[in-house]
């Protein structure tokens, strides 16, 4: 039996490994760190528990989708919550409680905009169409050809679509009210570009958001990694943690030789599920890259992050388990991470308190807080402006919750730029992969297929279909597909 090689034990090289495992392939991944989950792992001190990476979960179709694809069901691996109210957003006057459900979400926007709920079944039904086409006929496609998009139905409904409408101006059709206007504009904002430059295809983001809901997997969002990993192993996936790709060797055309921090290993089919530009740039040789350096330094990346995981002694009033902190110039902070990057003057921030859900994740009495900065990529990083943006921050959490929280601080981390780097290999140390804007959309991506090689694919958040948990496991799908058509088990 033929091997197939994994880079990487994150989202995507799980559900990639997994589809080519079903198929009947024999597949070992090959992972950096001890575990598995990628940017998704655990930290845990002191009795807290927090979740280093992704911390939203929408798309649960998606997931089912996942996990029916292997004759199992979500519920098989992890207890599920809706969250209502999905979160809170601070406001400079406001605070608001969003609720689930499109009715209980639209009354609360005619109670700011006379019209606002009628406008809002408008916006949704147009975003429930994108969801429903552009999932189907984009989003689940691997974009190695303009063919893939001409069938009939992407044709026809290109338009409709909004492929080439901003979001920004999509929105200010229906809607007025500044406050509304960013709670719907914020989907987007970790798509990797301002409003303005994000096609209105995304409100399909906040379809996703409002009528498909914001869920709690019980026991946090590693337990999706849990599960990917358990229903691996079932499936008969090996895997070797703690072990770095350093070097490949390529022999006739093909990539066959991965040497590791502990030994070399051989591959007949190769998936790259550690970031893309690492694995192009630093284990192989500049002839068999699909591209140049000036390609990378020309796209246009998602944001990085700066995160503090802060265990709190006590209880902290007035958060919910997600909260968005909207206090400041939305439009300012935007043009700080993509027009003129730098470190922002007043930034927007979120909180999440998933102690307000489980209480497994703190010990008794306290709250397990995680709070995010958007930055702009390829920033310089060190301690000093950690620290300071730590107190810019804190001091407007403290002054919204009215609670001394900094005292009662127990543990504390900071992550950001170089953290990214160090355990990613991540490019300028983004956050969450490639912006999804219209030059960076379906074919106009980075390949999944490297063009000089006959047997090497990438998977994840630099490729299609884009940044996000739900894009990973699908991205995941997608090329075990291709590797289907182009590697069949008859003639391997």
């Amino acid at each position: 039996m033929k091997e197939v090689i994994v880079i990487g034990a994150g989202f995507a090289g799980l559900s990639a490994a997994s589809f080519l495992a079903k198929a009947g392939y024999k597949v070992s991944v090959l992972e950096k760190h001890d575990g598995p989950g990628g940017r998704c792992r655990v930290w845990e001190k002191d009795g807290f528990k927090f979740d280093m990476g992704p911390s939203w979960y929408w798309m649960p179709d998606v997931f089912d989708h996942y996990f029916e694809s292997f004759g199992k069901k979500t519920s098989d691996y992890y207890e599920l919550e809706r969250l209502n109210p999905s979160y809170k957003v601070f406001f400079p006057d406001q605070e608001w409680d969003i609720p689930a459900g499109k009715d209980a979400f639209g009354d609360l926007l005619e109670s700011q905009e006379a019209g606002a709920k009628e406008n809002l079944k408008t916006f949704l039904d147009e975003a429930a169409y994108k969801y429903e086409v552009g999932m189907k006929s984009l989003v689940y496609k691997p974009g190695r050809s303009i063919l893939e998009f001409a069938e009939w139905r992407v044709v026809k409904s290109v338009f409709k679509l909004d492929l080439f409408k901003s979001m920004s101006g999509h929105l200010r059709r229906l809607f007025h009210d500044q406050r509304i206007l960013q709670l719907l504009e914020f989907p987007v904002l970790f798509l990797g570009a301002k409003p303005q430059d994000t096609p209105a295809l995304y409100s399909l983001m906040n379809y996703a958001d409002i009528a498909l809901g914001t869920w709690y997997p019980k026991g946090g969002m590693y337990q999706i990694v849990q599960g990917m990993y358990d229903l691996a192993i079932e499936l008969g996936v090996s895997f070797h943690f703690n072990s770095e790709v350093q070097a490949t060797e390529v022999i006739d055309g093909h990539l066959r030789y991965l040497q590791t921090s502990v030994g070399k290993f051989r591959a007949d089919i190769v998936i790259g599920g550690a970031d893309y530009h690492h694995i192009e740039s630093q284990l192989l040789e500049k002839k068999y890259r699909n591209y140049s350096d000036e390609y990378w330094e020309s796209r246009t990346m998602a944001p990085s992050s700066l995160l503090f995981y802060l265990g709190v002694n006590k209880r902290i009033p007035g958060l919910l388990h997600h909260n968005l902190f909207f206090d400041s110039d939305f439009d300012q902070h935007a043009r700080e991470i993509y027009d003129a990057p730098k470190w922002p003057s007043n930034p927007l921030f979120y909180a999440s308190c998933t102690s307000k859900t489980d209480s497994k994740v703190a010990p008794e009495a306290c709250e397990n807080l995680f709070l995010l900065i958007p930055l702009a990529p390829g920033l310089k990083d060190d301690d000093v402006t950690r620290e300071k943006y730590y107190h810019l921050i804190m001091d407007r959490l403290e002054e919204r919750t009215g609670e001394n929280i900094r005292d009662h601080i127990v543990v504390k981390r900071s992550y950001a730029m170089l953290d990214f780097i160090n355990d990613y290999n991540s490019f300028k140390g983004n956050a969450y992969g490639l912006a999804n804007t219209l030059k960076q959309t379906a074919v106009l991506k980075p390949s999944l297929k490297n063009k000089k090689l006959k047997n090497l694919y990438y998977t994840g958040q630099l490729t299609t279909p884009g940044p996000g948990v739900p894009p990973s496991l699908i991205s995941g799908e997608v090329v075990s597909r291709e590797i289907v058509k182009d590697f069949p088990i008859a003639t391997l």
